[in-house]
């Protein structure tokens, strides 16, 4: 006689319940994953513009403005142009004179290499993040963890 071929019924339950558990977790892991790249993003960004910023007023040799509006989740050189994902948490700390209707916040760029300085934090929805900051002295762009 020859055995029979196939898979039991405990065999089959075992392998759609694994099958279920995958289903079940992937929109949790795509979520986080979907956040973490909008973090980073989030951080890319405001960190090249700021360099970008600092790079145009040494070689334009007139001042330039990186703003953020916090009400409307937007940044940007002049006009504030990128959006913020609402997952990602966003704070700045700028100069008085910078800072218009405690919504829009900016640091200015001097031609002679100087700041305004300031920094913007920049959080995950855990809380944990980094800050940006900027040199009012030399207008160096530096990055720490929160």
């Amino acid at each position: 006689m020859h055995a029979a071929r196939g898979f039991t019924l405990v065999e089959l339950l075992v392998a759609f319940a694994i099958a279920a558990l995958l289903v079940g977790l992937a929109p949790i892991a795509f979520e986080r994953m979907r956040e973490s790249a909008q973090y980073r993003d989030t951080v890319r960004g405001v960190l090249a513009d700021l360099r970008l910023a600092r790079h145009r007023a040494l070689a334009e040799g007139r001042p330039v403005r990186f703003v953020i509006d916090l009400r409307a989740r937007r940044f940007g050189l002049g006009e504030p142009q990128r959006e913020v994902p609402s997952s990602v948490q966003v704070r700045a700390t700028v100069a008085g004179s910078e800072l218009t209707d405690n919504a829009v916040a900016a640091i200015r760029f001097l031609p002679d290499g100087g700041a305004t300085g300031g920094s913007i934090d920049i959080a995950r929805p855990s809380g944990d993040g980094v800050r940006l900051r900027v040199d009012w002295l030399f207008g160096r762009v530096e990055q720490e963890a929160l």
